[in-house]
C-alpha cells in the first residue's frame, strides 16, 4: 500500500496555464488522492519580470507562501494581475507534490507607462508619498499604465493616508496631456479642503532676477494651490524673466508646499519654486532661410537682437510675430517662422536660423455687411477695395472698419465687429462686417 501511494504521488503532475490576451482555459487534471500538504504553496517563481521584483508580483497577485491554494486561487491571481494594466500577458503553471504546490508565473510587462503627479497633497512631501505608496501598492514604482486598476489602487492608498491624518477630503485622479498631445501623466489631487497660498519663494534665483520674480508672484497670494495651475503660471509669468535675459535653458522644478496653518476648513501653505537658470547666452549670428516672397533686407529690420547682446528670446518671439504679419499682407496667412537655435556652451553663445515656411496664398472670398440699411450697405461695399480672388491682405479689414462709419458720415453711437472665416479647402477668406446702432 505504501509503495502504491508513493508511486501515485510521484506520478501525479498537474500543469495549467492561462494567457490573459487569449483567455484560454487551463488543462484539467484530477488531484484526488493527494494529501492536504500538497495544497500548500511552497514556491512561486516569476519569469519575464524586468521592472518588478518577484516578491512584488506575487504580492500583487494576492498570494502568500504557506497558504492553502487551489486552481481557482491561481485563476483569481492571474485575473488580478491582468486587471492592473501593468502586464500585457500573464500565464501560470503549477505542480502538486507531497511537499506542496509549486507555482510558476510567466509575464510580459506593459512598457507604456506614464509618470504620476501629486497636484495638491500638501501634507506630505513627494518622497514621503512615493515611499508610502511603494510600501502599500506592490506594483507602484512612480509610473502607472494609462488603463487598468493600478491607478485606482494608488488612489485608494492615498485616500487612506489622508484618513490617517484626519484630512477631510477625497482623492481623485485625471489623465493629463498637453493641448493636442498624447496622454503624458496621471495627476492625483484632493478635493474638499481649501488650500491657499500665503507666500512664495524662489530657490536658486539670483539677486538680479529675484525682484522681477517676486513681483510676478504677488498675484498668487490667496490663490488656490494646485501644481498644475502653478506650472502654467511658471511658463507664463516666471520663465519670461529668464528668457528675456538670455537664460535659454532655465528649468523650474516642482513647486514645493509647506503647511503653515491647518484646520478642517482651510490649509495655508508657503510655496517654494526651485529654479535652475543655467548659463546666460549671447547672440552670435542670425540667418534667414526659406524666404522668397520678401528678401532678407525687408525682414531684417523686424529684428531687435544684436550680436554680442544677451539672447532675448521674448523679444525675438515678438519680432517674428511682426514679420509674420508682413506675410499676412500678401495673403500668406499660414506663413510660419521657426527660430532654430544652435548653442555653443563653451562660448555661451547661440546662433539662430530663422526658418521661413511661407505656405499658400489665401484670396478674398465673400464680403457680408450686416446692420446697415440698403443704401449704406451698398456704399460701404463700393468702398471695400479687396475683390473676390484678390490676394487677401490680413491687415486691411481692421483698417477699413476703423474708418468705415466716418466714411458714411453716420451719426449716433454705433457698435462694430469684424469676423474672418478662413477656408483652408479653397484657400479663401470670407469677411463679415457687423454694425449695430446703440440707443
Amino acid at each position: 500500500m505504501r509503495v502504491g501511494i508513493a508511486a501515485l504521488l510521484l506520478a501525479i503532475l498537474f500543469t495549467a496555464a492561462i494567457a490573459i490576451s487569449q483567455n484560454s482555459p487551463p488543462h484539467k487534471s484530477s488531484s484526488k488522492g493527494l494529501p492536504a500538504t500538497a495544497f500548500k504553496l511552497v514556491s512561486a517563481q516569476v519569469k519575464g519580470a524586468k521592472r518588478y521584483k518577484q516578491s512584488q508580483i506575487v504580492a500583487a497577485a494576492g498570494l502568500e507562501l504557506g497558504q492553502s491554494v487551489s486552481e481557482e486561487d491561481f485563476k483569481r491571481a492571474v485575473q488580478r494581475l491582468g486587471d492592473t494594466g501593468a502586464f500585457t500577458e500573464v500565464a501560470y503553471s503549477f505542480q502538486y507534490s507531497a511537499e506542496g504546490t509549486k507555482l510558476e508565473l510567466q509575464i510580459s510587462e506593459n512598457e507604456q507607462l506614464v509618470p504620476v503627479r501629486f497636484d495638491n497633497l500638501v501634507w506630505f512631501s513627494d518622497q514621503e508619498l512615493l515611499d508610502k505608496l511603494q510600501a502599500r501598492v506592490p506594483l507602484f514604482q512612480g509610473q502607472l499604465p494609462l488603463a487598468g486598476s493600478l491607478a485606482d489602487q494608488v488612489s485608494e492608498a492615498l485616500q487612506s493616508f489622508l484618513d490617517e491624518r484626519n484630512v477631510q477630503g477625497r482623492v481623485d485622479y485625471l489623465r493629463t496631456a498637453r493641448e493636442g498631445g498624447p496622454l503624458e501623466a496621471i495627476a492625483f489631487s484632493v478635493t474638499g479642503p481649501k488650500i491657499t497660498i500665503r507666500n512664495t519663494k524662489f530657490q536658486g534665483a539670483a539677486p538680479a532676477e529675484l525682484p522681477l520674480l517676486q513681483s510676478a508672484a504677488k498675484k498668487m497670494a490667496d490663490q488656490d494651490y494646485l501644481r498644475s495651475i502653478l506650472r502654467v503660471q511658471e511658463g507664463k509669468n516666471f520663465l519670461p524673466v529668464y528668457l528675456s535675459r538670455g537664460y535659454l535653458k532655465t528649468a523650474f522644478g516642482n513647486a514645493q508646499a509647506k503647511v503653515v496653518e491647518d484646520s478642517p476648513q482651510e490649509t495655508v501653505v508657503d510655496v517654494t519654486f526651485p529654479v535652475d537658470p543655467g548659463r546666460q547666452y549671447k547672440v552670435a549670428e542670425i540667418h534667414w532661410a526659406g524666404n522668397s516672397v520678401f528678401p532678407v533686407e525687408k525682414l531684417q529690420p523686424f529684428l531687435h537682437l544684436q550680436a554680442g547682446q544677451p539672447a532675448n528670446a521674448v523679444q525675438l518671439g515678438d519680432d517674428l510675430e511682426a514679420a509674420k504679419k508682413l506675410y499676412g499682407t500678401r495673403g500668406y496667412l499660414a506663413a510660419s517662422i521657426q527660430p532654430i537655435a544652435e548653442f555653443n556652451d563653451e562660448s555661451s553663445v547661440v546662433s539662430y536660423q530663422l526658418q521661413v515656411r511661407e505656405g499658400d496664398v489665401y484670396r478674398m472670398g465673400e464680403l457680408e455687411i450686416r446692420g446697415l440699411d440698403t443704401r449704406n450697405t451698398a456704399r460701404l461695399g463700393d468702398l471695400w477695395r479687396l475683390r473676390a480672388g484678390d490676394a487677401f491682405d490680413d491687415s486691411y479689414p481692421k483698417t477699413f472698419m476703423d474708418s468705415a462709419l466716418q466714411a458714411l458720415s453716420l451719426t449716433g453711437q454705433w457698435g462694430k465687429s469684424l469676423h474672418q472665416t478662413v477656408n483652408d479647402a479653397d484657400k479663401t477668406v470670407d469677411v463679415t462686417l457687423r454694425f449695430e446702432e446703440k440707443n
